[in-house]
């Protein structure tokens, strides 16, 4: 074989190698793109929305980006997008945990407090009541109720596992206590006493 010959074959060799490169490249990472869909279906099924949110946040923005990436054709920064993705789920998974028992101990806390307004918004309202400040004290009664009925669905999703529903029913809780104790309590004190 000639110098001309090799040379030759080199040249048509590296030339058929280049272009199955840039043809590897220049194809959409669908693979990824799924894989990336996948983790970040997983994640949301352990629920690392609920307990690493800023995280899972991050993985669904990463995934977004990666599409967009893939519509403008720019394969291989979406390839790098949705691998991140994958890697962020992982992390927001790895997360759940931790942040089911940090919110449980919050809601704990927050349960506590929540039960401790429920008695002083009785007393408040036994008080309103006594002084005639209140005609209905049959809507007091049943709002009492209801809130007592809440505390118990609330302690049994704690129990279930349900730390972040139970958090967010007794911040609501919380809230709806302050504003009806601040209601009677103004409505008290503008109202003279009876002698």
């Amino acid at each position: 074989m000639s110098a001309k010959t090799v040379s030759y074959k080199i040249s048509i060799t590296a030339f058929v190698l280049f272009v199955l490169l840039i043809a590897g490249c220049t194809k959409p990472p669908t693979q990824e793109i799924a894989k990336a869909e996948k983790a970040l279906e997983e994640a949301k099924l352990k629920e690392a929305h609920l307990y690493a949110p800023d995280i899972y946040k991050k993985a669904e923005e990463s995934l977004k980006n990666a599409k967009g990436l893939v519509v403008n054709k720019q394969y291989k920064e979406a390839k790098k997008a949705a691998e991140e993705t994958v890697q962020f789920a992982q992390q927001a998974i790895k997360m759940v945990e931790p942040g089911k028992r940090k919110i449980k101990k919050e809601a704990e806390l927050v349960l506590k407090e929540v039960e401790k307004s429920l008695v002083e918004f009785k007393t408040l309202a036994a008080k309103a009541i006594k002084k005639k400040v209140f005609a209905a004290s049959e809507g007091v009664e049943g709002l009492i109720g209801k809130w007592e009925i809440d505390l118990v669905n609330i302690k049994e999703k704690l129990q279930n596992r349900q730390a972040k529903q139970a958090y967010d029913d007794l911040n609501a809780i919380r809230e709806e206590i302050k504003s009806k104790k601040e209601m009677v309590d103004s409505t008290i004190s503008s109202k003279p006493e009876k002698k």
